[in-house]
């Protein structure tokens, strides 16, 4: 048995911790660091900003190990579909933080205060509210290219090679 791993085998290690890493952060964050941080802060406007502070180093890394994915893959086999899966990844983590993100600024700048204040009919609200329905949509995107990605790389430890 041979100690020294070929480029691909590097590739798809890489690839694996990678993701696996990246999915892991995501699912934190989505499932433990927000709720938490609206259920123990006294204001749901702190919880916000903590939030708001800990997505954009989610959606940066995610756009980060895509790249990383799509470049490690790229001389494998099957590539076009683990390629598509990462590059999935990027562009659903761009659109979150600079598209949403930006507009969510925007919106809350103009609230100059806590968006709960307004009242559920005021537009501004109600634009928060589809921003942060679109930000959490294109997280749950990324998390499934992300997913699908991974998946495809480990069916790559999987595969049998030609004898």
């Amino acid at each position: 048995m041979s100690v020294a791993m070929s480029h691909t085998a590097w590739g798809v290690a890489a690839s694996v911790v990678l993701l696996a890493a990246w999915l892991g952060a995501a699912v934190l964050v989505a499932s433990v660091v927000a709720p938490a941080a609206f259920a123990v802060l006294p204001n749901r406007t702190l919880a916000g900003a903590l939030v708001g502070r800990v997505l954009p180093v989610i959606f940066w890394s995610g756009m980060v190990v895509g790249v990383a994915v799509a470049a490690l893959g790229w001389s494998m086999p099957n590539r076009v579909w683990r390629t598509g899966a990462a590059a999935g990844l990027v562009v659903a983590c761009a659109a979150a933080q600079l598209v949403v993100a930006p507009r969510i600024e925007q919106v809350r700048r103009q609230i100059a205060g806590a968006v709960d204040a307004l009242d559920p009919s005021d537009p501004r609200r109600q634009a928060f509210g589809r921003l942060h329905g679109m930000s959490v949509a294109w997280m749950g995107l990324g998390g499934v290219a992300a997913l699908l990605a991974l998946v495809l790389v480990l069916r790559q430890l999987t595969a049998r090679s030609p004898s």
